[in-house]
């Protein structure tokens, strides 16, 4: 263990530590000789500002009671483990936007890295793969980020994927989500006076105003965003239920559909699962991943668009 990492550990342990800790403690945790804890406590004390007393009676080395949750070290300290989960998750971050994102975060693998040597020489093992991921301009993904973190309202352009109409919408930014391997603005559309989704490879020209951005509650946007199935699929108007296979069961028993879902197995293996729906159209492309393998059996109005889903599949096959 490495300077820096004892120094990290022996700060965590005297400020969660109260009534104070034994040397023989700290030779144990750091994993060093005694007069090398003695240098790391001066060093820690002197050096850093470290608020250190020894315990008159138990000799035991602790914080002052009054700045024990005050004291941090200063500049960034971390150890090995936190560097290592910053590193991957800078990894996965910059796989999922190659523009604004790795480019905000571009020095800070070199300056991570410096902090636990020649140990991430194979970060490159750590793979992540994107899939159904769409380009993202770098100025929009700067725009819609500041206009949401600084709570500002956000104008900008809109075409629609679905019919390719053009817009331009004034709105009050309430979440940026990333979802699928692609962003989406969650925010209040002043114009439609209404919540709506925008992905944000659909948004061009955006402007950061300088009017506040009006806040929904949580609950509101939770009851709107999230209480049914998809990203643009608006509040629940009904539950599914949908049948899987015995084999496809090992593998949807273990999915996270949504968090409101209810799953049960069935006595012959199969397994039944239950889900709040909105728009049925991305639900139902979801379940058609899994094709003899599942079966939508309520409501009857969902089950009859999937089988209009199949047969019309099945004319590209008969020609």
């Amino acid at each position: 263990m490495d300077r820096y990492e004892r120094i990290v550990r022996l700060h965590r342990l005297l400020r969660h530590n109260r009534t104070g800790v034994s040397l023989e403690k700290l030779m144990d945790e750091i994993e060093a000789s005694r007069a090398t804890v003695y240098r790391d406590i001066a060093f820690l004390r002197d050096a850093l500002g470290a608020p250190i007393d020894t315990d008159p009676d138990t000799h035991r080395f602790k914080y002052s009671s009054d700045e024990e949750h005050s004291f941090e070290l200063p500049g960034l300290w971390l150890s090995p483990d936190e560097v290592y989960a910053l590193l991957v998750a800078r990894q996965a971050l910059s796989a999922q936007s190659e523009g604004a994102l790795a480019e905000a975060l571009g020095d800070l693998g070199p300056r991570l890295k410096g902090l636990v040597g020649d140990r991430v020489d194979h970060l490159g093992r750590i793979r992540v793969i994107r899939q159904a991921s769409r380009q993202l301009d770098d100025a929009t993904f700067r725009s819609v980020t500041s206009a949401v973190l600084e709570r500002k309202r956000l104008s900008f352009s809109y075409r629609a994927r679905s019919t390719g109409a053009g817009s331009v919408r004034d709105t009050s930014p309430q979440r940026l989500t990333h979802y699928r391997d692609n962003w989406y603005l969650d925010a209040y559309d002043h114009d439609r006076r209404g919540l709506r989704s925008f992905a944000l490879d659909r948004i061009s020209a955006a402007q950061v105003q300088l009017a506040n951005a009006e806040d929904w509650p949580e609950a509101e946007l939770d009851s709107h965003f999230a209480s049914s199935y998809g990203i643009f699929s608006g509040p629940a108007r009904a539950w599914a239920t949908i049948r899987f296979s015995s084999h496809a069961a090992r593998w949807v028993a273990d999915e996270r559909w949504h968090s409101q879902q209810k799953g049960r197995f069935l006595p012959d293996g199969r397994f039944e699962l239950q889900l709040p729906f909105g728009n049925a159209r991305e639900l139902l492309m979801d379940v058609l991943r899994y094709g003899p393998d599942a079966e939508v059996l309520a409501p009857v109005s969902l089950r009859e668009e999937m089988k209009q889903l199949l047969t019309l599949a099945l004319t590209g096959y008969g020609r």
